[in-house]
């Protein structure tokens, strides 16, 4: 019995810091302040709704870019339109999207593989790069959004 003591309080030692840590590990995973900052960032969301018309005032389009892929015998036919935070920003974007932004688009577009722009997950991490790279290219305001408004990709 004296040999097994020992054993028996490292076990139990041991027991009780896996509950513990255990414990502390599921209070800070579950806490409410993950659902209060869900909760904030869908309010914030929800108060930048704008009307059909904002949204027009705000947001530009490029057309028809034909490029190749980083692949090439692949070529693509794509369409943007980009929504800026302002109507000054667009002003600005309007007169730099064929010396600046047409380039990023190009640029952009000759790294991708084609496998990579399949799917709506492709495109959305398209987006966002390009997001990115424009907002640092722009000389006032900020790019908010871009969406593909059309998409043809073909083999050649």
């Amino acid at each position: 019995m004296k040999k097994m003591l020992p054993w028996l309080i490292t076990i139990l030692l041991g027991i009780t810091l896996i509950v513990v840590a255990a414990f502390l590990l599921y209070g800070k995973m579950f806490s409410d302040t993950t659902a209060n900052a869900v909760d904030t960032a869908v309010k914030q969301v929800e108060t930048k709704k704008l009307t059909a018309d904002e949204i027009v005032e705000m947001t530009s389009e490029i057309t028809e870019i034909k490029t190749n892929l980083a692949d090439p015998d692949y070529i693509v036919l794509i369409n943007f339109a980009f929504q800026l935070d302002s109507k000054a920003a667009k002003e600005d974007f309007e007169k730099i999207k064929e010396l600046k932004i047409k380039p990023i688009l190009i640029k952009t577009l000759a790294d991708e593989k084609p496998e990579a722009l399949n799917g709506s997950a492709g495109k959305d991490q398209l987006c966002s790069k390009l997001v990115n790279q424009i907002n640092k290219a722009l000389p006032e305001g900020k790019l908010t959004q871009i969406d593909i408004t059309n998409f043809v990709m073909t083999q050649i």
